[in-house]
């Protein structure tokens, strides 16, 4: 353990998993505008990670993959740089990361009203990381709350 931990302060890989962790978890559905004069809407996460090691961590990148409940297929996807080269400080918390889809829903009616269309299909979104060259981590599941976000 304390190899790793001593490889990740000189800029080797290591477990993202082990090294961070989600907090401060916000769902919604994010008012993109007007879209072809229609209301958009699409799935929104923000989120922090915490440094739950004993060493800086630094450079990890994030990936948010939404999906429509009871989808096979994913529906988008949307790569952030989570944490810089500057990093993070052990028992620390990164600033706000605000993850949204691309796809989401579109329709004449007013905001609210789409949520509350009766062919509304809610959403969830599972959270990946990783750290140079090794494979994305899986860091949380969530379902995106049916409620209207502005910011």
């Amino acid at each position: 353990m304390a190899a790793a931990l001593l490889l990740s302060g000189c800029g080797h890989d290591f477990d993202v998993e082990k090294a961070v962790k989600i907090t401060d978890v916000h769902t919604g559905w994010y008012d993109a505008g007007i879209v072809q004069g229609k209301n958009k809407l699409v799935p929104s996460i923000s989120l922090k990670l915490q440094n739950t090691s004993n060493d800086s961590v630094e450079s990890v990148q994030i990936n948010a993959i939404f999906w429509r409940l009871g989808a096979t297929e994913e529906w988008s996807d949307h790569f952030a740089q989570a944490i810089d080269r500057q990093g993070i400080s052990p028992g620390q918390t990164g600033g706000l990361i605000v993850l949204r889809s691309e796809a989401g829903y579109m329709g004449p009616e007013s905001r609210l009203q789409l949520l509350q269309n009766k062919q509304f299909v809610d959403a969830r979104v599972e959270i990946f990381a990783k750290h140079g060259s090794r494979t994305w981590q899986k860091l949380g599941e969530y379902k995106i709350d049916r409620q209207l976000l502005t910011q």
